[in-house]
């Protein structure tokens, strides 16, 4: 079998290539870049026969069709803008793939993905992805589920690369308030940003965070596929990245509409993305590291339980320095693939990662490349009833 790791010399999805090359049993990996350089650079380093580069224009929608008829998986770790555009040719192509991002709009692929009888899996990462999985395997210890809280901390520099930059902007943007936030009694809420703020600990040396609502896909497709009354994201980044970001919300830096600096047409954000790029401090972080910790309240056997997981890695002393947040990222989506092409993912459509990712089978293979994932569940009950 053939696989295309889309993006695959990326900072994110070099990890994906990597453990393709290492845990897997596809006969060609090809590493599919606008940036042939830098993937025939990583192909050389992985040092195996079956990997290879290719350059790859994702702007060209009829040329990813035809490259995708060659391949029994894609694998896709492009920014989210191209989501739609790799999804909508996976069904075309008639090729079953998966995504590292989320666009609402895929799901709107479903029919026509049953029809070709393929499968397309958005959002396999860290979060979205093993919290989807982590709260699939909590309801299915329940009996009934009442409410799903998803908390993450990714700690990370906040620009990386020019995409990764846009997501973290995006996540504190003030127009997510018009977006669909939380979940909860059969409608979506929205609020702004900063808004929920909470305490929550995190493994190993995060420790505890203040977190707030994003806006995440889990509590779009979760009220259905898990049968939760409420669903909410709440999250961070490095409390430096943070404080920056509600700097620029308060000096209205998020501004889009047209301005002119120096003789140059842009707008406020335009103009906060080419510097946040490329100032040094964009690309430092003390610690790298992502921190998910999931819980989940309902009933078993008549009783009131709290089902919470959590997620363990090594440290970036040991895991490679900014590896050790990339690869929670890169890791899953290679699972996912190599899930895909064994024929572990049941069913065809457009798929969130809950319904199509078996957990035992997922956390089995996380556990594989030292991703733990901890459970404790607490039971509540009265000991007597009043007479």
């Amino acid at each position: 079998m053939r696989v295309l790791s889309l993006g695959g010399a990326g900072a994110v999805c070099e990890h994906s290539t990597r453990d393709l090359a290492e845990f897997s049993d596809f006969e060609e990996i090809i590493i599919g870049d606008y940036n042939l350089s830098a993937a025939k650079n990583l192909a050389a380093r992985i040092g195996d026969a079956r990997v290879s580069a290719l350059k790859v224009d994702a702007e060209d929608y009829q040329s990813l069709v035809r490259l995708f008829r060659r391949f029994d998986v894609i694998l896709n770790g492009l920014p989210f803008k191209y989501d739609m555009a790799v999804t909508k040719a996976c069904v075309e192509a008639g090729v079953s793939g998966l995504d590292v991002s989320t666009a609402e709009e895929q799901w709107d692929l479903n029919q026509a993905a049953k029809e070709k009888n393929i499968i397309f899996i958005p959002g396999v990462g860290a979060t979205p992805g093993i919290t989807n999985v982590m709260a699939r395997r909590a309801t299915d210890y329940l009996d009934e589920t009442e409410e799903i809280q998803i908390n993450f901390a990714a700690f990370r520099c906040i620009a990386p690369a020019p995409g990764l930059l846009v997501t973290f902007l995006w996540e504190f943007h003030p127009r997510i308030e018009k977006q669909r936030l939380y979940f909860k009694n059969g409608r979506f809420h929205s609020v702004g940003p900063f808004e929920g703020l909470k305490k929550v600990t995190f493994p190993g040396p995060i420790g505890e965070q203040e977190v707030c609502y994003i806006p995440h896909p889990e509590t779009i497709t979760m009220p259905k596929s898990l049968g939760a009354n409420a669903v909410s994201v709440h999250g961070c980044f490095p409390p430096h990245a943070m404080r920056i970001a509600k700097a620029l919300l308060e000096a209205g830096l998020y501004n889009e509409d047209p301005i002119t600096v120096k003789g140059v047409k842009t707008t406020p954000l335009e103009l906060m993305h080419e510097v946040l790029i490329k100032v040094p401090q964009g690309k430092e972080n003390r610690l790298w590291a992502y921190g998910l910790v999931v819980e989940v309240y309902g009933k078993r056997d008549g009783r009131d339980v709290k089902v919470t997981l959590w997620n363990r890695h090594p440290p970036q002393e040991r895991w490679g320095g900014k590896a050790a947040y990339y690869k929670n990222i890169g890791i899953p989506l290679s699972i996912g693939a190599q899930m895909i092409a064994k024929g572990e993912v049941a069913g065809t459509g457009v798929l969130p990662p809950e319904t199509a990712l078996d957990p035992d089978s997922f956390f089995k293979e996380l556990a594989k490349r030292h991703i733990e994932i901890h459970e404790k569940i607490e039971e509540y009950h009265k000991l007597a009833e009043q007479t």
